[in-house]
């Protein structure tokens, strides 16, 4: 996909030079045990994990706030791990809690959701979330996802707690709402 924009977002691949703003967020102790990843100790774990999982992906993001220029956040599309279905893509988030509350990561899903169901092969969106995670549930019923069910004690962070996961999806026709 290409770069998007929304009213208060720029949504654009991620680059090098982005590691900086990247581990001011990924280094917060809520922003990365919320999403199931360890704090970030410093720069070069960031660098080495942008390596592997946000440069050169073509459905990965940065979210860049218009207000500050800086990237605040991530948001992409991958292959779902849970799901042998190649039209299924899972989405994926996490923001820096000083964004927290403002409505833009609900903003930003909405338009990765929807431009995705235009322009890539899928015909299901999934998301999962901690059950213990209020605000990203909040982020997934504001876009219209379904609640599929709890898969109990579903993921083992990395710290070793043992998490439910709770699964939701959206259907190509449905995106339509957006």
């Amino acid at each position: 996909m290409k770069e998007l924009e929304t009213e208060r977002l720029i949504l654009r691949h991620i680059v090098a030079s982005d590691a900086p703003d990247i581990f001011e967020y990924a280094r917060e102790p809520e922003v990365g045990s919320a999403a199931g990843w360890k704090p970030h100790v410093n720069i070069g774990e960031t660098r080495s994990i942008m390596d592997d999982i946000f440069i050169g992906k073509e459905n990965v993001f940065g979210i860049v706030p218009k207000a500050s220029g800086k990237v605040a956040g991530s948001i992409g599309l991958i292959p779902d791990p849970h799901r042998s279905n190649p039209s299924v893509l899972m989405l994926g988030y996490a923001l820096s809690k000083s964004w927290w509350g403002k409505g833009l990561m609900t903003e930003a899903a909405k338009a990765i959701v929807s431009n995705a169901f235009r322009e890539l092969p899928i015909d299901t969106i999934s998301c999962t979330c901690y059950s213990t995670n209020s605000r990203s549930r909040r982020v997934i019923l504001k876009c219209g996802f379904e609640y599929e069910g709890c898969l109990r004690r579903g993921e083992r962070r990395y710290d070793g707690t043992v998490f439910d996961l709770e699964c939701y999806s959206m259907f190509k026709r449905q995106a339509a709402e957006l």
